[in-house]
């Protein structure tokens, strides 16, 4: 039996004995949610899936670029200013065969014949998001096979999960959560040896807090010299108001001052469609 507290977990073992765990993998018998894959003699078979669509990326570097998004379900985090809820449970049962053939079907360009025979595709840049994708164990095999495809592929990531086993080849987002995220100190330090020149860290800031807590960690840890790129990315306000959004002109002033060597990330989706659309 398994009971999920936004994340922390029971077991109550065949021993009768209880452990306290943080992993979100599982079926919450409460919310009925699975966030990893159903598991037989070892082996996973599927995945949860939230959506998978075709969009133009948003965020980081590769803002602009057409990409397809590949949407787990399930995250063990619950950050205050968060705009993908809807992820954290549910889904439908995909195996990786299954994502894979959708997306070279939203890959294809106006010839669908040219990507069945490698010869190309309307779109190569595919995003592994959530969620968090890292929860269940069958994103890194996924990870692994699209980047055998031919597939340029991002991994977006809170931070909070190891991300040593993925393939190196793929492109880390990875977030370092700030204090007023409700979410502080869930940083997994180690990923910092992990990350290289190819990879990205983010931090989402809703207050002035926030901005120094990033400041000072973009400085202590030196991660401009890490990763390609350090992005601040100020918080999108609430269509319905549940959270106020952080003034993109602010947080530009505040790097300009203190001669941060960092990227201002806005979402671009949140410009080009109402900031609550989905599949987007």
């Amino acid at each position: 039996m398994f009971l999920c507290f936004a994340g922390w977990g029971i077991n109550w073992s065949r021993f009768g004995l209880l452990r306290l765990r943080r992993s979100g993998l599982g079926r919450c018998i409460l919310c009925n949610a699975i966030s990893g894959a159903r598991r037989h003699g070892g082996v996973a078979d599927y995945m949860n899936i939230t959506e998978i669509f075709r969009s133009i990326q948003g965020e980081s570097t590769y803002a602009g670029l057409p990409c397809i998004f590949v949407r787990l379900t399930g995250c063990n985090l619950r950050c205050t200013w968060c705009d993908t809820a809807y992820a954290f449970h549910g889904g439908s049962k995909m195996s990786v065969e299954d994502v894979l053939a959708r997306v070279e079907e939203l890959s294809a360009g106006p010839n669908a014949e040219s990507v069945k025979n490698g010869n190309g595709r309307a779109v190569s840049l595919v995003e592994l998001t959530g969620g968090e994708p890292l929860l269940q164990p069958e994103a890194i095999p996924l990870a692994q096979r699209l980047v055998d495809r031919g597939y340029t592929v991002l991994i977006e990531t809170s931070g909070e999960r190891p991300i040593g086993d993925l393939p190196r080849e793929t492109i880390k987002i990875m977030d370092v959560k700030c204090p007023d995220s409700g979410e502080a100190d869930t940083f997994r330090m180690e990923n910092l040896d992990v990350v290289d020149r190819k990879d990205e860290i983010k931090f989402v800031i809703s207050t002035r807090r926030d901005y120094e807590f990033a400041r000072d960690f973009t400085r202590n840890h030196r991660l401009a010299e890490r990763v390609h790129q350090v992005i601040f990315s100020p918080v999108h306000a609430d269509p319905e108001g549940t959270w106020p959004g952080m003034s993109a002109q602010e947080v530009s002033e505040w790097i300009l001052a203190d001669g941060l060597p960092v990227r201002l990330g806005l979402q671009l989706h949140k410009f080009i469609w109402h900031p609550a659309t989905r599949g987007v």
